[in-house]
């Protein structure tokens, strides 16, 4: 892999894997799973975490676009965003979906984490644009 191609490969392989899992589990709770998530009442919580789950993977898409287009000054910052939003939708919805299955309550401060490593890359995402304005 060329230094050229290494700002966009990771977001690049984390969107495929993403969507991947994302859409594998999205269906897998609406159609295998929906008695089960019904019965316990947390099928608006598998669809959270599943919206999330497919968000991301798209806006790790669109971040690899990015990445291939602008400059490689920036490509450093642009894999710690990937890494934020792929360690944040490990952490954020894979500890939903399995508390929706009746996993360990000890997951529940899991999700948040989670969630600040969303926020971190959405951050990371503007200092990257302010830097490039200045």
């Amino acid at each position: 892999m060329s230094k050229a191609n290494s700002g966009f490969s990771f977001p690049l392989l984390a969107a495929g894997a993403l969507g991947l899992t994302g859409v594998a589990l999205g269906a897998t709770g609406a159609h295998v799973l929906k008695a089960t998530l019904m019965e316990r009442g947390t099928m608006q919580a598998w669809e959270t975490a599943a919206h999330y789950h497919i968000f991301h993977a798209l806006a790790l898409l669109g971040l690899a676009a990015w990445a291939r287009a602008s400059a490689s000054d920036s490509n450093g910052l642009i894999v710690w965003i990937a890494r934020c939003w792929t360690i944040g939708v490990v952490f954020f919805s894979a500890s939903i979906y399995w508390l929706a299955l009746g996993g360990p309550r000890w997951l529940g401060p899991v999700t948040p984490v989670g969630g600040i490593a969303l926020m971190a890359g959405w951050l990371l995402v503007m200092f990257v644009a302010f830097a490039k304005r200045g």
